[in-house]
């Protein structure tokens, strides 16, 4: 199945939410940006947050105001600023989603309104949804549109192979265009809402 559209492809950012050493984030991440690339229809920016290495938020300006003093938070902005739709590939720490993530979140403001948001939740029995459950107000906080269709990954550390690779159950890769094309039609119709 191809999400290709004669429309322009839309610029979809894939952040990696882990940053712990062993994490299984970064195979299922890369797992996920392979497929959206397989199916077409987006420009990928994929961000792993261990790599950015944003510090703990360090401006001394509220968010709101749009005035950053460092050169970290400026390249950060250009990034989410640049995005029309995003996906955070998220497990869940105790029932809730990661400090890093909602670190990065808070560095900004305005770069994330009105833009949809997916997410491939993954965990043990709960595939990671009750940390998307405790996240949901925090986008809503910030016009964030969380779409409803996910990908749901339970039981997680039985799809690593040896060589640290994710090879996904079928249930799971069958929601993924499923996402991704409702995705897609929240980003077309939110980027008109931001343009008028």
């Amino acid at each position: 199945m191809s999400l290709e559209s004669p429309e322009k492809p839309v610029k979809l950012m894939i952040i990696i939410a882990s940053t712990r050493p062993g994490r299984v984030g970064l195979p299922v991440g890369q797992w996920f940006a392979g497929r959206v690339e397989e199916l077409g229809g987006f420009e990928i920016d994929l961000v792993d947050l261990a790599e950015l290495g944003l510090p703990f938020m360090d401006e001394p300006n509220h968010p709101r105001l749009h005035q950053y003093t460092k050169e970290h938070t400026k390249a950060w902005s250009a990034r989410v600023d640049a995005a029309e739709a995003f996906v955070f590939v998220m497990p869940e720490y105790n029932y809730g989603f990661t400090a890093p993530l909602k670190n990065a979140i808070d560095f900004l403001s305005q770069e994330w309104q009105y833009k949809p948001v997916g997410f491939v939740t993954y965990g043990g029995i709960a595939a990671g949804t009750r940390a998307l459950q405790l996240l949901k107000p925090v986008l809503t906080a910030l016009k964030l549109v969380a779409i409803s269709e996910a990908v749901n990954i339970p039981f997680v550390a039985k799809s690593i192979n040896d060589e640290g690779t994710f090879e996904p159950a079928d249930q799971v890769e069958h929601a993924v265009p499923t996402m991704l094309k409702e995705l897609r039609r929240w980003a077309e119709m939110l980027g008109q809402m931001r343009v008028a």
